[in-house]
């Protein structure tokens, strides 16, 4: 301990000239009892809840409460993952079901789009999508059914969208067109009969031109209960399928392709009975998603208060500062009464009574919000077991990692800086130039990623594949293009990074961090936990969230 208030004391600014260190030899010996106080007082801000304990014998409820909240944040985000998975499985399989029935001849394995280039092969598929739709209950294999609102079926819309007016002869070079749109829409029911799809044409009086054509939309209902959560106890939804058919014509390249998108629309059946089951599973459900709530709600107003109190004591230390020392505090000193790890816990408690209450609301059918609500909770427990960081920074030979992030951020962010106006500049020279030859470059999103992959090392054979059979000059700019940029990002850039983080830790480890007016003010209160001088004092600002 001496060693250390030496050291603190070396590395403050006043010491006095007969070589006495510290804060202590500044002020009169009636002053002195004052601030032994509010050194004591601020030592014991900025203990853990061990040292707060034996200083003061008071159990660490608020601590017990954050371990309690790491489990049952964790079983809640096991459980709803479950159901996720199920609802979102469904619906993919769903839409794989859906292109094998509308789409002629599709295969799983198809790299490319599914396009038609003749006028046959549209007219063919467009009345085999409606064939499909007419015929679905003796075709498909799933619980389908077509929908019905007020008694009555919805139909099957075909609708294409076309220029105005137009008038295109590409021999002659000339054109004519009117750039605004008109759509046209006919309507199918399910009970209508055809007997074979040769009779649709002359029913339907469809008719596309082609040179005017942009495109046609194909939309259709249909319901289905997904069955598979029984299996885990849960009961059973009911989905609408919108389905949306396109043959999109927009290019007028001579190729159309065709895309199948569905919408799912998630609602609590209206009679259902399981034999075995009862709602007993989704009150207490609704029950432990409550408890998340309230306990998140407790250590969301205690980290609130702490903060509050911190920065209250903030103020406080630098009027007391100005009056003995007649110095001023300097930022970096104040923030250290603000404490990241409450910031981090009342972010996390945040989302999680967010998604809690989603959650209720998607478990009651009244919201069908999965994906906002996984993303909610998900983020919720990642902070949550980051936050396992601190408990485990208690122990000192844990605390490096600790160290070293927060001393390196600050160089950390302003290294990223300085590099990310280099690699915007090569994903926007990459995405105009390469991105017409190369489907990793299409568009500027693809172009960052695949640049993020190649300074780590990934798929950097197959880019350099992809560009051997275009033009020549196009081939050498992406030899030129992708050499530098792995040369620099891989070789210097990236290695100076990791230089910037290794100097921090080599920093943190020999102990030559900088001490601050505030620590060195601290250190020199000599009074451990255990030796009962923290008794008497009033309660300090910081004992509201972990003990």
């Amino acid at each position: 301990m001496e060693d250390r208030e030496q050291l603190l004391c070396r590395r403050s600014e006043d010491r006095r000239p007969n070589g006495h260190c510290g804060w202590s030899a500044q002020i009169p010996s009636l002053e002195s009892k004052v601030v032994e106080d509010f050194r004591r007082r601020l030592k014991y801000f900025f203990m853990n809840p061990c040292e707060k304990y034996r200083a003061r014998g008071r159990k660490p409820w608020k601590l017990m409460l954050q371990i309690l909240k790491i489990a049952i944040i964790t079983v809640q985000l096991v459980s709803f993952g479950l159901s996720n998975e199920m609802m979102v499985t469904f619906k993919d399989e769903n839409l794989m079901t859906f292109r094998h029935l509308f789409l002629k001849e599709y295969k799983d394995h198809r790299l490319r789009s599914y396009a038609l280039y003749t006028k046959a092969d549209v007219y063919d598929h467009i009345y085999f999508v409606i064939d499909k739709y007419i015929n679905l209950q003796n075709l498909t294999v799933g619980n389908l059914a077509y929908e019905m609102v007020d008694g009555k079926y919805t139909p099957l819309n075909v609708c294409q969208e076309f220029y105005k007016n137009s008038s295109i002869d590409p021999g002659n070079e000339t054109f004519d067109i009117d750039p605004h749109t008109v759509k046209d829409c006919i309507s199918i029911y399910p009970m209508q009969l055809f007997n074979s799809s040769t009779l649709l044409l002359p029913l339907l009086n469809l008719s596309l031109d082609f040179k005017r054509l942009l495109s046609v939309s194909i939309t259709l209902t249909l319901k289905t209960i997904n069955l598979q959560t029984v299996r885990h106890h849960e009961l059973p939804d009911c989905y609408d399928f919108h389905i949306l058919i396109v043959f999109d014509n927009r290019a007028h390249s001579g190729k159309i392709t065709v895309s199948v998108e569905n919408d799912a629309r998630i609602y609590e059946c209206r009679d259902w009975n399981v034999e075995g089951t009862s709602d007993k599973n989704d009150y207490l459900l609704l029950l432990f998603d409550s408890t998340v709530i309230l306990a998140c709600l407790a250590s969301l107003v205690l980290c609130i208060r702490s903060v509050v109190n911190g920065i209250q004591l903030q103020f406080e230390f630098n009027i007391f500062f100005h009056a003995y020392f007649n110095k001023i505090v300097t930022w970096s000193d104040r923030m250290e009464f603000v404490n990241g790890w409450y910031i981090l816990i009342i972010v996390s408690d945040t989302l999680t009574i967010a998604g809690s209450a989603l959650k209720i609301g998607i478990q009651t059918k009244y919201l069908t919000n999965y994906d906002v609500c996984s993303i909610l909770l998900g983020t919720a427990t990642m902070l949550v077991w980051v936050g396992v960081i601190r408990y485990l920074g208690f122990f000192k030979k844990y605390n490096i990692l600790i160290l070293t992030l927060r001393a390196a951020f600050p160089n950390v962010v302003r290294f990223c800086c300085c590099a990310a106006m280099m690699y915007l500049g090569y994903c926007f020279c990459g995405w105009i130039v390469l991105g017409p030859y190369h489907d990793k470059f299409r568009t500027l999103d693809k172009v960052t990623e695949c640049l993020f992959s190649l300074i780590n090392g990934d798929d950097m054979y197959a880019t350099f594949l992809n560009m051997r059979d275009k033009s020549y000059m196009v081939w050498l700019f992406s030899r030129l293009y992708l050499y530098s940029f792995i040369s620099l990002f891989i070789y210097m850039v990236l290695s100076l990074f990791i230089a910037v983080i290794t100097d921090t830790y080599e920093t943190i480890k020999q102990d030559k961090v900088p001490v601050s007016q505030l620590q060195a003010f601290i250190a020199e209160c000599g009074d451990q936990p255990d030796s009962g001088r923290y008794q008497t004092d009033r309660e300090p600002a910081s004992c509201c969230c972990f003990g």
